[in-house]
C-alpha cells in the first residue's frame, strides 16, 4: 500500500505543480509523508492556493464544490484512497510558517510541519503522541550521530585551537571571570554553589566557574571532550566532575532537584529536535529557586542574515522548522585536509518564540531575556547573541 499511496501523492502534487498551483499535504497524509506515522493512511488532504482552487476543480476527477465557512473543498476517490482538495480564502499558502518542504525517493513536497499539530492539538491526541515518539526516534538517531562525531580526532581539534591543557589551564587561571564573558552579567555568586554545565564541551567554562568557587559538573556525549577537560583541570588544580552522557539519559540519580544553576551556552539548543524534553530535565535538576542561565547564538543571525563585511544579506527562512544538515562544529579547528571528511550532524535551528515558549511550558519562571549587539562595526544593529534566566518555582 506504501507504494501506491506515494505513487498516488506523486500523480495529485505533479498535477498541481504543472499548473503552478502551490499547495501543502495535511493531517495524516503530512505525518506520514515525514516519517511520524508508520502506516499509509487512508486519505490524503492536501491544502492548495485559495484563487487558484476553481482550476484545480477542473484538473482533477472531482465532485462538487462545498462550503463551510472561510473554507472551500471537494473529495473523489483514487483507488484505495480518498483525497480531499480544500482552500482557505484570503489566505496565502506560500507563506505559511508551518510549511515544510521534504524530500521522498528524489522527489520534493510541501507538507504541514509535525510542530503545528503538536501546538494546535491536545497532548493526549493519538497524532501527538505520535509525532512526540517520532522525535524522540529522530533524537536518538542524531545523538548516535554526535557521538560518533565528537568522538573522532576531538581532542586533537582543542589541542590545535585552545593548546596544550597546560596552556588552556594557564589563560584560564590567568583570568577566570574573562573566561565566562559577558555570563558573568547574568551569574550569581557562585562560590560554593552546585553548577551543572549541560554540553559543557572542552570544559574552560565549568573549569572558570570551579576557580571561582563552584563545585562543577560538565555533562556531555564526548569521551574525547571530557578527556580534555580533565586534563585541563587537573593542570590548572580544580576538582571537575565530568559525567559522559546524553543529556536526556541522565541517570535518575542525578535528577534529584539538588543543582543551584544549570548552564547551556552557544550552539547548544540546534541538537535537539524537541526541546521540550531538555526543559523538563533542567526543571528536575534545579533545586527550588534554583537558576537556569541559558546563552545561545541569536536566531536572527543563525537563520536569517548573512554577513560579510559591511554587506549583509537577508537569506532564508526565520520560521523553517527543517532539520538541517551540517558538519560538526568542531571540524573548523581540525587540520585543512580533514575538514572535507568532517562527520554530518542534524540541527534544527529553532526561533527565538519557540525557544521561550519551551523555558516557559517547563515550569521554569522566566527572569530575564537580553539581547546582545553583534560586537564588529560592520554588524551594528544586528542581535549576535541572546541570554536568558530563568527560575525553578518548585516549591
Amino acid at each position: 500500500m506504501a507504494a501506491n499511496w506515494w505513487e498516488t501523492l506523486t500523480e495529485l502534487v505533479t498535477t498541481l505543480e504543472q499548473k503552478h498551483i502551490d499547495y501543502t499535504i495535511l493531517n495524516r497524509a503530512a505525518l506520514y509523508a515525514q516519517g511520524a506515522l508508520e502506516e499509509a493512511p487512508h486519505a490524503i488532504e492536501i491544502s492548495i492556493q485559495w484563487d487558484l482552487f476553481a482550476l484545480a476543480h477542473e484538473l482533477l476527477p472531482s465532485g462538487s464544490i462545498t462550503h463551510e465557512g472561510n473554507t472551500a473543498r471537494f473529495s473523489f476517490r483514487r483507488q484505495p484512497f480518498r483525497v480531499t482538495l480544500s482552500c482557505q480564502y484570503n489566505t496565502v499558502v506560500a507563506t505559511d510558517p508551518d510549511r515544510l518542504h521534504i524530500e521522498h525517493a528524489g522527489r520534493h513536497f510541501w507538507v504541514k510541519a509535525p510542530d503545528y499539530y503538536v501546538r494546535t492539538l491536545s497532548p493526549e491526541d493519538e497524532l501527538v503522541r505520535a509525532i512526540k515518539a517520532y522525535w524522540w526516534r529522530l533524537q536518538e538517531q542524531n545523538n548516535r550521530l554526535n557521538m560518533q562525531a565528537w568522538n573522532q580526532d576531538t581532542y586533537e581539534a582543542w589541542l590545535a585551537r585552545f593548546g596544550s591543557p597546560q596552556e588552556a589551564a594557564q589563560r584560564i587561571l590567568k583570568d577566570p571571570r574573562g573566561r565566562l564573558g559577558s555570563l558573568v552579567h547574568h551569574l550569581p555568586e557562585v562560590q560554593r554553589k552546585k553548577i551543572i554545565n549541560l554540553l559543557g564541551s572542552h570544559g574552560a567554562k565549568a573549569i572558570a566557574l570551579a576557580q571561582l568557587g563552584a563545585r562543577a559538573t560538565v555533562v556531555d556525549i564526548s569521551e574525547e571532550n571530557a578527556r580534555y577537560a580533565r586534563d585541563v583541570a587537573q593542570a590548572a588544580g580544580v576538582d571537575l566532575r565530568y559525567i559522559v552522557s546524553d543529556v536526556l539519559s541522565l541517570p535518575e540519580s542525578e535528577l534529584d532537584a539538588s543543582y543551584d544553576l544549570v548552564l547551556l551556552e552557544l550552539g547548544v539548543l540546534h541538537y535537539f529536535v524537541d526541546l521540550e524534553p531538555l526543559f523538563s530535565i533542567i526543571k528536575r535538576l534545579l533545586r527550588p529557586g534554583g537558576l537556569l542561565l541559558l546563552q545561545d547564538f541569536h536566531p536572527i543571525s543563525t537563520k536569517l542574515i548573512i554577513s560579510k563585511g559591511a554587506k549583509h544579506k537577508v537569506k532564508g527562512n526565520y520560521f523553517d522548522k527543517a532539520l538541517i544538515t551540517k558538519p560538526v562544529a568542531l571540524s573548523k579547528h581540525l587540520p585543512p585536509g580533514e575538514q572535507e571528511n568532517a562527520p554530518i550532524v542534524y540541527q534544527r535551528q529553532w526561533t527565538l518564540g519557540e525557544i521561550v515558549t519551551a523555558v516557559a511550558a517547563s515550569g521554569l519562571i522566566i527572569s530575564s531575556l537580553d539581547e546582545e549587539p553583534n560586537p564588529k562595526l560592520d554588524d551594528i544593529g544586528i542581535p549576535k547573541l541572546f541570554t536568558l534566566t530563568a527560575r525553578n518555582a518548585t516549591p
